[in-house]
């Protein structure tokens, strides 16, 4: 599964101050990711002894605990690829901070400390911790080793897995430290969290972290601190959550006392594809340099995806949020015509309406664009064009639905010019080829175009967009028109469009039922013996 990577977000079953339940823990949830085959899994902020340790925090042997237990874990873990990112707290010179610890392969690879330190209404850190904003181009003493500290780590497994780690309020923060990294290239940011819970603050949180993934185009890994935090002043909910570019791709059950982890497939290779393409990312700058960590590692690669991947990706499930996507698209196809008729000055809309569903909707669309602009429906001209394959089911539908919504409705036969053009080109009318249907929409659109030069007019484009892309429509035929207003728009998303109309216009139900009932065809080829196309 090239450029996918599993991650993970766990939220341990914490006793407060209880060093050694507290690892066990968290490395069994870590044992649990690895299976799964995460790259990386993050735990809450100070996980290791708890988050509401107070005053404990001044306590040496609880700070020593929490050294000797990280230590434990990495010797627990040699030889794991899976990252794991820990929370806990550690002295440095004159003061205590608030750090997170990125592991692999049983090392300690950085030590990232929290920039941002809360200090009003419920919080009081700065009791306890500095912040830490200003530590870059630092190393941390941990045992034997030094190790990488600061702000300024961005960590790199391979070419597209890299990312970077921040810790609660850095989030909230008008400039979150993972918008500059997501600047000098980390394409996933790691939180690790606590914070409580407040009526819809679960929603806020939620629209944060989805809005912060779309605004850095990046991948985005949360694990908040769990009930089994002390209650004496608030309550934690264990909130875990991963965001992909705006969307959650995961979230977890809040207020739940045992151990839980989420994992997500993050299609990494498309966030890259997005930064290169769509982004001003690329040439933003950061206000320091970062270092760069290798993981001694490669991320695990995944064997099989997860990921769900939604058959139909632009029509929603639920339908109040389809129904609220068809008005915004109907909206915004009828203002884009109604602004090119108004600064074309075209005294006339000319549109073929063949009785199938996208001409359908594109004549519902040049209906509302002339209402807009406040002019009559008549200065609509829909042309049906009966061919060779057009049924009594399609022409009635074209005829009732132009007539019904008042426009100046024509019909144009094509049979007897197409045949002159088969004579032209002594081609036998029985070879039911591409000359034999291309023919007919090619005289479809002439006529089509001559009649908008004659009257001053645009002609309106019905093609959708999957048809665009398979390239399911004539050359110089009904891939061209003046203006084509379904240009953008999935076949499958037209028909909910239609339906949506259908809904807020009962005059149009039973036109409206029937289109939508009728098979789906261009209608270049003769119908069978029964009329059935």
């Amino acid at each position: 599964m090239d450029g996918f990577y599993r991650v993970g977000a766990a939220v341990p079953e914490l006793r407060l101050g209880d060093v050694d339940h507290n690892i066990q823990k968290i490395q069994t949830l870590y044992e649990q990711a690895a299976a799964k085959g995460c790259a990386a899994v993050v735990f809450p902020e100070l996980c290791v002894t708890g988050y509401t340790c107070a005053d404990l925090f001044e306590q040496e042997f609880l700070i020593s605990r929490g050294r000797e237990a990280l230590l434990h874990f990495c010797a627990q873990t040699r030889g794991c690829a899976t990252v794991a990112i820990l929370g806990l707290a550690l002295p440095y010179q004159n003061g205590l901070y608030n750090c997170a610890a990125i592991i692999q392969d049983g090392k300690v690879l950085g030590l990232v400390p929290k920039s941002h330190i809360p200090n009003y209404r419920e919080f009081y850190e700065k009791r306890w911790f500095l912040p830490g904003r200003q530590i870059r181009n630092s190393t941390y003493r941990l045992g034997t080793e030094d190790i990488p500290w600061g702000v300024d780590l961005l960590f790199y497994g391979d070419d597209r897995f890299t990312f970077g780690v921040e810790l609660c309020e850095d989030l909230w923060t008008p400039v979150p430290p993972s918008v500059y990294q997501a600047c000098a290239g980390a394409a996933l940011c790691f939180n690790l969290s606590a914070s409580d819970e407040l009526v819809t603050k679960a929603d806020y949180r939620r629209d944060l972290l989805r809005m912060h993934s779309a605004r850095c185009f990046g991948g985005y890994v949360y694990a908040s601190a769990g009930p089994g935090e002390s209650s004496t002043d608030l309550v934690y909910g264990g909130h875990a959550l991963i965001a992909e570019n705006g969307l959650i791709l995961a979230e977890n059950q809040r207020f739940v006392f045992a151990s839980s982890l989420i994992t997500a497939d993050v299609d990494v290779h498309r966030l890259w594809h997005l930064r290169r393409a769509e982004s001003t990312l690329r040439e933003a700058s950061t206000p320091y340099p970062f270092r760069h960590v290798q993981l001694p590692m490669p991320p695990p690669a995944l064997q099989t995806l997860e990921r769900a991947v939604d058959p139909h990706p632009f029509v929603p499930d639920n339908p109040q949020l389809r129904n609220e996507r068809c008005r915004e698209i109907f909206d915004i196809q009828a203002s884009a015509l109604a602004r090119r008729v108004a600064h074309c000055h075209a005294r006339k809309l000319v549109i073929g309406v063949s009785g199938g569903l996208d001409s359908t909707l594109a004549l519902l669309v040049c209906e509302r664009a002339i209402k807009v602009l406040n002019r009559a429906t008549a200065d609509i001209m829909a042309v049906t064009m009966p061919g060779f394959g057009t049924t009594d089911q399609t022409y009635r539908n074209a005829v009732e639905l132009a007539k019904a919504l008042q426009t100046d409705f024509r019909e144009m036969p094509i049979r007897e010019s197409a045949k002159l053009q088969l004579q032209a080109l002594q081609h036998d009318p029985n070879q039911h080829d591409v000359t034999y249907e291309n023919v007919q929409a090619r005289e479809r659109t002439m006529l089509l175009m001559n009649l908008a030069n004659k009257h001053g007019g645009l002609v309106v484009g019905t093609g959708d967009l999957s048809e665009l892309a398979l390239g399911w429509c004539t050359y110089n035929a009904d891939h061209m028109s003046m203006y084509a207003v379904n240009a953008s728009i999935p076949k499958t998303l037209v028909r909910y469009i239609i339906s949506w109309v259908r809904e807020q216009r009962p005059e149009l139900q039973e036109v409206l039922d029937r289109i939508l009932s009728t098979p789906i065809s261009p209608e270049l080829l003769p119908p069978d013996a029964n009329g059935d196309i």
